[in-house]
């Protein structure tokens, strides 16, 4: 078996991962800010490294993943301010979203999820430290980074160069010792608050990973953690600052590798009315089964950029159908011992993706695979089942797809109420075959077929799924 390389942000290349202890991958990944529904973005970069975490495992590492919640910022107070809640109730109904819409989307459950809002303390005892150093600073509306104090700052973006002209005109204070100094502490005397040696206010948005990190992950090797996962859009300034202020209170690096995800926009013109131009996780759940989403959203390499459109979510549903015509096709073995090496597919897979996740060797390994199955049932060869539920059980384990049950999969987008009018007309049937009433019972399959619902039978009784 190769070993399993990732593309490190930092070096610009893909890199061997050779972990501070095989026992324990920490992975640390910047989660939502809990002000509104999770949107694509969010899903991307949850899929993306869910996939990293799933191959982790295949490749026998145990995993410790954490992702945090942002439940305090400018955003969230300014949706308090203009919907009239507390914070409390804003962060608590997104975060209950957030979670359930991953959970949706098959991402595995995060070992650790440390909210930043309990998490305060360690966030002061790090300004404290940076500010004994010398490293941090205070002026009239809180306290600041100097990253003036770093020699290392802007190794990690490579954002080298003067850029002060791209610093907006809010960051801009004259009283800064330097303009790309960020904020680690802003001073409030009203609204959300918290009392600190260095006055009350409310943390920068920055500090509040680094600290948890420290606090929740970090052990005694070199570097606190093995890999900081994030979208490319957070590589500056927020993770060339997590590393900076970590580098400079710790002594030690804050990561040993850097990952990041490609950005998501919506192509508008390939985009359905059904869907609209929406960004949002939710509404796209309503029109499309959840793995749908995900094996869409998971085909195109992590690193790459995704133009989210209809026309590429039709054909991933059609890739997607296939692998679950044939879990219809075949009884899978209900032999709890199987094997990831029962499989035929075991070794390529997981081989595939040990090249820094690639998806698009995998799964066209998958699609060869389901389509030899199938040649091979229509030459009536008998199935191995063995070996094909060892299949079936790495895709779910390692892709995360194939999960649900294929006759439910086929029956998405159908209600409550539709779905006891189509049960009712099918035992009508049924009665009808048993009276030789044939006639009636080719016009309920007619009637079944105008409701776009197709019917089989089968030795276990009539199936439908919807067209």
């Amino acid at each position: 078996m190769k070993p399993l390389y990732i593309y490190d942000s930092v070096k610009k290349q893909k890199v061997e991962f050779i972990p501070m202890d095989k026992n324990d991958v920490k992975i640390y990944i910047c989660g939502p800010t809990v002000y509104d529904d999770a949107h694509l973005g969010h899903a991307r970069s949850a899929i993306a490294f869910d996939l990293l975490h799933r191959v982790l495992l295949a490749n026998g590492y145990s995993v410790t993943m954490a992702k945090n919640i942002t439940d305090i910022d400018d955003k969230i107070i300014k949706k308090m301010d203009d919907t009239k809640q507390t914070l409390e109730n804003i962060t608590s109904l997104y975060t209950t979203s957030y979670k359930n819409d991953m959970n949706s989307l098959n991402i595995l459950p995060n070992t650790i999820e440390p909210y930043a809002t309990k998490n305060i303390e360690p966030m002061i005892d790090m300004i404290n430290e940076l500010l004994k150093k010398d490293i941090a600073y205070i002026i009239d509306d809180g306290v600041y980074f100097d990253v003036s104090k770093d020699s290392s700052y802007g190794s990690l973006s490579c954002k080298c160069e003067d850029d002060s002209q791209n610093i907006s005109r809010i960051e801009q204070k004259q009283d800064k010792r330097n303009q790309k100094d960020f904020a680690l502490w802003k001073f409030s005397k009203d609204g959300v608050k918290y009392e600190a040696p260095f006055g009350e206010g409310r943390p920068g948005w920055h500090i509040e990973c680094s600290a948890m990190i420290a606090k929740h992950l970090s052990g005694n090797g070199e570097y606190h953690i093995d890999i900081h996962c994030g979208g490319a859009d957070l590589l500056f300034p927020h993770h060339e600052n997590e590393a900076a202020q970590t580098r400079c209170a710790t002594n030690k690096e804050l990561s040993k590798y850097w990952m990041h995800n490609g950005f998501v926009t919506i192509n508008g013109e390939k985009m359905s009315k059904s869907l609209g131009n929406s960004f949002f996780v939710k509404d796209v759940l309503k029109s499309y089964h959840s793995e749908v989403i995900r094996f869409y959203m998971m085909s195109v390499h992590y690193r790459n950029d995704l133009s989210f459109n209809e026309i590429d979510l039709l054909s991933s549903k059609k890739r997607l159908d296939k692998i679950y015509r044939l879990k219809k096709r075949v009884l899978l073995s209900s032999d709890d011992e199987v094997k990831y090496e029962d499989s035929s597919i075991y070794l390529s897979l997981l081989e595939a993706l040990n090249d820094d996740l690639n998806i698009s060797v995998a799964l066209s390994i998958v699609d060869e695979y389901i389509s030899s199955i199938n040649d091979s049932l229509d030459k009536k060869i008998k199935p191995n089942k063995h070996e094909i539920t060892a299949s079936f059980k790495i895709i779910s384990d390692i892709l995360g797809i194939g999960i649900s049950d294929a006759y439910e999969y086929f029956q998405f987008g159908v209600s409550d109420d539709e779905k006891v009018k189509i049960e009712e007309l099918i035992s009508q049937r049924a009665v009808a075959k048993k009276e030789k009433d044939f006639s009636k019972a080719d016009t309920i399959r007619e009637e079944l077929k105008n409701m776009s619902i197709s019917i089989m039978d089968t030795p276990n009784g009539t199936v439908w799924e919807k067209e």
